[in-house]
């Protein structure tokens, strides 16, 4: 009987215009039976009684509380006997490595991943001295880092923002010098790369440095680099790679970043076996699959140290728009403080538009920058000082900073020790660029202790404003989120003026790993005994996504790897690796690998779930099931007609009555209020689409009304008497939109007038127990639309199957029912789970390589044989923006006659971010033409080619 699922129903019409025998519709009557699983009877309302448009009430109606409204469409069934658990060849796909728990203190938690073929042997204490001393304690997972580099053997060292994790890095720096071997750090971002620089410098002085701004002694023992610096002379096959010992990796969390972090995987591949590492990282709950990846792919021991431990406990406070005050949410115990955290939130509500922002999130209007203004003077007066304040955008951190002129944080010594090191700093630019605005605006907020620190100031000016921060002349620092990738320069305050960062596609919520690593910024270990963090929000913050970041987990180190020419390009260049082979070995594979064994066991154990269920006269019932089935389908199409506007806001006056139900939560009847629009941006597209908000009288639970400043209004349960409470509704959350109106208090803010409706809306159910009536969306709201005509043909036909079927007045339909509608969800399940194997089994993004390797060939830059032409090595030189249409340019002669002004204003648009809708000059008109049709040929090639987004660049003119 298990086969039925996989039956063909029936074709449901020869001709959309014909009506199934027995199912015409009653117009004489009016009746309209609703939605297919909300069928009731139509009628209205007036003089205060209840009068009713249509008179009699049709005997086959169906319940507007039909169960199977909202069930999905089940189709075929999957042949799950046929069990694919037999032919996986588990063995072959997954990776041979096993973890091994090592004793060790409390607070800190250390592992190893080894090749599954090896013994874990213990390691060996330290003999003789050790390579570097140090002139404090060190923590637990210090030592046990430490350890692990002694013995030669790669280690993830995972903890908190400021715990000391470099003391690690150090080491090894120590060790590898000791020995004579050569050593690389790379980090993220140029700031923490000079940073690293001056401060190894200082300890080793055989130091290097090697950025894209820079290079200092690049024949070093100790070389201090980008991560994109160290990839390139991976590619190149540098000479100095086969004298590298150990490679240490600052801030490795930084490679699940969706634009840049596919940098670190190619990079991690692309080293030798013989390289032993050191991984710097914020607190990762899956720290320990990415030891088992370093260990799959360079069959060499990885060791875990994790640790939560904080050196500098840290208190939370909110700081709603609106308000006048902070409010601690979690304290230095990291406790959650349920009841300040709903006071914050009912403050927020209540200051209502006073506390709105523009539409990008930012703070806006006239309170937020008032709010910055006064918060940061709060800190200067509590002597709260070094606050660093962090706002997502560059226009945000200056016109905040610009706000603070007013204020003075500095004594006159202190301004002529910034005059004096700013000098010094800018002795190196040219007279032309002393000039520059920027260079000439920032002295006079820096002699006032107010420092901006952002990606578009000059690296010099960037580099003097850290060094003056770390010294303590600059009290309030407003950055932007690059200043806590690493850069270890602690304050007293974190203060974020906002939550919403854009993330180069959309604006959303920092995440609770964004906020836990900038938080972790204050905190000063050694002098302060606790650090504090602001977090100022608005209105568009709900409480859900509050609590979220705040009491919020770090985030997983999960891949965002992506082929991108460029590495192709390099890849087919290099002859000992392929792409192939990159994809093969990535982290993004080795985590759909890692998944096989799970989805494996769900697979079987669905399958054993689906066949214990037996179903009497199986075959029958799915007929039945399916059938209901395409009712809810039906029955959601005529809700997508009712729902318009133009249909359905004529008849949303006071005291119609509206059926509301939220996903799993049904309120049941109630009362229309009042409706109001709203502009709602739709994402992608300038356009406004309004968006209708029906404010409905609904049965709630007192509990949710409690707390009504952080959770959103539940129904009241059935057997709780609940009290009515105004409660905002989208429009297409409306299930269902009666024909019966009552009249309502004007007042209702007494909690008695509110439940008098109660009353009311219960004496209409009993009026009616067939069912409340329903507008009729042809006869009542007047909608002639042929597709909902349609629509409603289909209905009545399947409706006149479903009641003609012998399992519907079965005294047992809902015990058979249910068990149909369980054994579908299974089936269902079982199909998902089967597709996702099939994923994991195969080596992911291998189509989008064949159609970018087709692009290559279609476009000039390699051979149908794989073999780089002249446009792909000039193409493999470029490892920014975007090499194919920049290469195209420069072969078209598009920069032969451009002076180098004209070169730079042109390049400029592939590296320009900010949002900008400038005119391009006669000057470059014509140049600015040709690399469009650079850009149409190179779209017309990845077209050709089937690929999507191949050409990463979106270049108009203007």
């Amino acid at each position: 009987m298990a086969d039925a699922f996989g039956d063909e129903l029936f074709s449901v019409f020869e001709d959309d215009s014909t009506t199934a025998p027995g199912a015409k519709k009653d117009k004489e009557k009016g009746k309209w039976k609703g939605p297919p699983g909300s069928a009731e009877k139509a009628g209205k309302c007036f003089d205060g009684k209840l009068q009713s448009e249509s008179t009699n009430v049709g005997k086959n109606k169906r319940d507007a509380d039909f169960e199977g409204a909202d069930e999905p469409i089940f189709g075929k069934k999957p042949r799950v006997e046929e069990s694919i658990t037999e032919d996986l060849s588990l063995a072959d796909l997954m990776p041979r490595v096993k973890v091994q728990s090592v004793e060790t203190v409390e607070g800190c938690t250390h592992e190893v991943a080894l090749p599954a073929d090896e013994d874990y042997l213990p390691l060996k204490p330290r003999v003789g001295k050790a390579a570097k001393e140090y002139p404090f304690i060190l923590d637990a997972f210090q030592r046990e880092a430490i350890q692990c580099v002694d013995n030669n053997q790669s280690v993830l060292v995972s903890a908190h923002t400021s715990a000391g994790k470099t003391v690690c890095a150090e080491y090894a720096i120590a060790l590898a010098l000791r020995e004579k071997q050569r050593v690389i750090f790379t980090s993220p971002i140029k700031a923490l790369s000079n940073q690293k620089y001056r401060e190894m410098y200082e300890e080793f002085q055989d130091v290097g440095l090697m950025t894209g701004d820079v290079t200092i002694n690049p024949t070093a023992s100790c070389l201090v680099m980008t991560t994109e610096i160290l990839r390139s002379m991976l590619y190149r096959g540098s000479e100095v790679m086969r004298e590298v010992a150990w490679v240490i990796f600052d801030e490795i969390h930084y490679m699940r970043d969706s634009e840049r972090g596919v940098v670190w995987e190619e990079t991690i591949i692309l080293l030798p076996d013989n390289v032993h590492y050191v991984f710097l990282s914020a607190t990762i709950p899956n720290a320990r699959q990415f030891a088992e990846w370093i260990c799959h792919l360079h069959k060499q021991p990885c060791h875990v140290i994790y640790t939560d431990y904080r050196p500098t406990p840290l208190q939370h406070y909110i700081f709603p728009a609106g308000g006048d005050g902070l409010h601690l949410v979690v304290d230095e115990n990291g406790d959650f403080r349920e009841d300040n955290f709903n006071t914050a939130m009912q403050v927020l509500r209540d200051a209502g538009d006073l506390a709105k922002g523009d539409q990008k999130g930012r703070k806006g209007g006239t309170k937020g920058p008032s709010n910055v203004f006064k918060i940061v003077k709060m800190i200067m007066e509590r002597n709260f000082q070094p606050v660093i304040i962090f706002s997502f955008s560059k226009k945000d951190c200056e016109a905040y900073a610009l706000q603070m002129t007013k204020l003075d944080f500095n004594t006159d010594e202190e301004k002529k020790m910034v005059e004096e090191v700013f000098s010094n700093a800018i002795d190196c630019l040219s007279d032309e660029d002393k000039k520059l605005p920027q260079v000439e605006n920032v002295l006079p907020l820096l002699k006032r202790g107010i420092g901006i620190h952002h990606g578009g100031l000059l690296p010099i000016l960037k580099e003097t404003i850290e060094i003056l921060f770390s010294e303590g002349l600059i009290k309030a620092l407003f950055a932007t989120e690059t200043f806590a990738m690493g850069i270890n320069m602690p304050a007293r305050t974190v203060l974020f003026t906002n939550a919403r960062k854009f993330d180069g596609k959309d604006f959303r919520w920092i995440s609770s790993g964004e906020y836990i690593q900038m938080s972790g910024r204050a905190g000063r270990r050694g002098m302060d005994d606790r650090g504090i963090v602001i977090l100022m929000v608005d209105e568009k913050m709900s409480p859900t996504i509050g609590k979220q970041l705040l009491k919020g987990s770090a985030d997983p180190l999960n891949s965002a790897f992506h082929l991108t020419y460029n590495m192709v390009l390099n890849l087919l260049r290099v002859e000992e690796i392929n792409p192939e082979y990159m994809l093969e070995k990535s982290f993004y594979q080795f985590q759909h690998y890692r998944a096989i064994p799970g989805v494996v066991e769900k697979v079987k154990n669905s399958e054993e779930q689906y066949n214990k269920i037996v179903i009497p006269n199986e075959e029958s019932v799915v007929i039945y099931y399916k059938i209901r089935q395409q009712l809810a389908k039906l029955g959601k199409e005529i809700e997508e007609y009712i729902h318009k506007p133009k249909y359905c806001l004529p008849f949303l006056q006071p005291g119609r009555l509206v059926k509301v139900k939220n996903e799993g939560d049904d309120f049941g009847w109630g009362v229309v209020v009042n409706f109001s629009k709203k502009s709602n941006v739709k994402p992608n597209s300038g356009e406004l689409d309004p968006l209708y908000v029906v404010e409905v009288l609904l049965r709630c639970s007192k509990e949710s009304l409690k707390n009504s400043a952080t959770e959103a209004a539940k129904p009241a349960k059935p057997d709780e008497k609940g009290e009515m409470q105004v409660v905002p509704v989208l429009v297409h959350l409306l299930s269902a939109i009666s024909s019966v109106r009552l009249y309502i208090p004007k007042d209702l803010r007494p909690l008695d007038n509110r439940q008098s409706v109660l009353k009311s809306i219960q004496e209409v159910q009993k009026r009616f127990p067939d069912g409340v009536p329903l507008l009729d969306p042809i006869d009542d709201m007047g909608i002639q639309d042929q597709g909902l005509k349609k629509v409603i043909q289909k209905v009545e036909a399947f409706e006149h199957r479903m009641y003609s079927h012998p399992l519907h007045n079965d005294p047992n339909l809902e015990t058979v029912y249910t068990l149909c509608e369980k054994k579908a969800q299974i089936a269902i399940d079982i199909k998902s789970a089967k597709r996702e194997l099939k994923k994991a089994r195969t080596v992911l993004q291998m189509d989008e390589l064949k159609c970018r390797k087709r692009v290559l060939r279609r476009l000039g830059f390699a051979t149908s044989s794989d073999v780089i032409e002249m446009k792909g090595r000039v193409a493999c030189e470029i490892s920014s923006a975007d090499e194919l249409l920049l290469t195209e340019m420069m072969f078209n002669g598009l920069f032969n006659d451009l002076s180098a002004e004209q070169a730079t204003a042109l390049l400029s648009c592939f590296v320009f971010q900010e949002n900008d809708v400038t005119v391009c000059g006669k000057d470059l008109f014509s140049e600015a033409t040709l690399c469009c049709m650079c850009c149409h040929h190179a779209s017309r090639g990845a077209i050709n080619s089937k690929m999507d987004h191949c050409v990463e660049s979106n270049t108009e003119c203007r």
